[in-house]
């Protein structure tokens, strides 16, 4: 959020950041599928990026009761541009992602075809109409503003592209790890990146970052826009990314991982009516989470089989709080399940090694702790928190 210091200010320093902030299912489909729902990806049957969601959402209970309802950016990977039925108002693109930032192929309320411009300032100029639209009508309103930056091709305005020349590399302690023997096969068997690999890597990220600052100006945009309506203290705006991505740690660059750079994702909410005054909050909350806090705050009646909770229990003093959260992912990136405390993280591969670690002793996750017998304990208890709530159940390593 550092190349984002507009989104900081107005929404993060202005509401509830989530310090333990994660996505269940690190992966674009499932992940969004599961903002959706509320549930986790087992349960929506959205495992991997071609998987469609044949279940209700939110936004379609949402539209039924009564709210001007409209999506603009991405929609899921498996879906085609065509409008859904739950949106009032619809811009989006093929797939997963549009091949070109400039010039973008979408399908605006209907009308397919390509659009000159930039495409983050084109949806922000339709987030704009849409909230003008919504100010002059009775009912209230739900907006998905979901922007593919900083998607690949990562291409930033013409107008960023001197930013961030001084820029360092991004090296922590876990990039390009040395010896990672202490993890699955599917890592353990890459290779060190070399100079080619990770200059490559050096120039995603600058893009990438680069490729925010048109996003960030948007959103200073869209917020001003909810101030001049008289609607922007009586709404609520979750932030979030669907999924993290690797810059190099653990010789890595993709995402679907169970280490904290694809799964840990910034995650604010900015509500005075719920928090009047910025605090930092510390305990677990999901993708799984947001479903359930619109229901509730709409007041729109809630399915009984939802996963997550509403995030306005963390501000009721008598409702308690989970303790673990469940991760899980599917081939063709990798099948593994794991359970999160906040501390600790207990991680099991099909037919490989598991995993172990105190990310509180060792955040960056270099040493598999699986094997020390000081955490036997602490693993048995992980390891039946995962079997309780994992499915399907994954079989025993060889």
């Amino acid at each position: 959020m550092e190349y984002m210091p507009l989104t900081q200010e107005l929404i993060f320093d202005q509401g509830v950041t989530f310090s333990h902030g994660y996505v269940t299912t690190p992966y674009c489909c499932p992940s969004r599928s599961s903002i959706f729902t509320g549930l986790y990806a087992h349960n929506h049957k959205v495992l991997i990026n071609d998987d469609r969601l044949l279940l209700p959402t939110v936004m379609q209970d949402l539209q039924e009761s009564g709210y001007y309802t409209g999506l603009i950016g991405k929609y899921l990977n498996s879906w085609t541009d065509s409008p859904r039925p739950e949106f009032d108002y619809w811009v989006s693109f093929f797939g997963g992602t549009p091949k070109r930032y400039y010039g973008p192929r979408l399908n605006i309320n209907g009308d397919r075809g390509k659009y000159e411009g930039y495409i983050t300032y084109i949806f922000r100029d339709h987030v704009l109409e849409f909230l003008d639209q919504a100010s002059r009508r009775k009912e209230p309103f739900f907006l998905l503003f979901t922007p593919n930056a900083p998607h690949d091709p990562f291409t930033p305005a013409e107008e960023d592209l001197v930013l961030y020349r001084d820029l360092p590399p991004h090296r922590p302690p876990n990039f390009n790890e040395e010896d990672i023997s202490d993890k699955p096969r599917s890592i353990s068997n890459k290779p060190l990146l070399d100079e080619q690999g990770m200059a490559h890597i050096d120039g995603i990220r600058l893009a990438q970052l680069q490729t925010l600052a048109s996003l960030d100006r948007s959103i200073e945009e869209i917020m001003q826009k909810l101030e001049v309506t008289g609607e922007l203290d009586h709404t609520l705006i979750i932030f979030l990314s669907d999924n993290g991505i690797h810059w190099g740690e653990h010789r890595m660059d993709n995402k679907n991982s169970a280490y904290e750079e694809s799964i840990k994702v910034p995650f604010a909410m900015r509500y005075p009516t719920l928090v009047p005054k910025p605090y930092i909050e510390d305990r677990l909350v999901a993708n799984i989470d947001i479903a359930p806090t619109i229901y509730e705050l709409s007041g729109t009646p809630m399915p009984e089989n939802i996963d997550g909770s509403s995030l306005a229990g963390l501000f009721k003093p008598d409702q308690t709080w989970r303790t673990h959260l469940l991760l899980e992912a599917w081939p063709p990136r990798g099948f593994w399940s794991a359970i999160h405390t906040g501390q600790y993280i207990y991680i099991e591969t099909e037919n490989d090694l598991f995993e172990f670690y105190n990310l509180q002793v060792d955040p960056y996750q270099l040493d598999n702790m699986i094997e020390v017998p000081q955490y036997r304990e602490k693993i048995a208890e992980l390891r039946f928190l995962l079997e309780q709530e994992r499915r399907p159940p994954i079989p025993a390593a060889e």
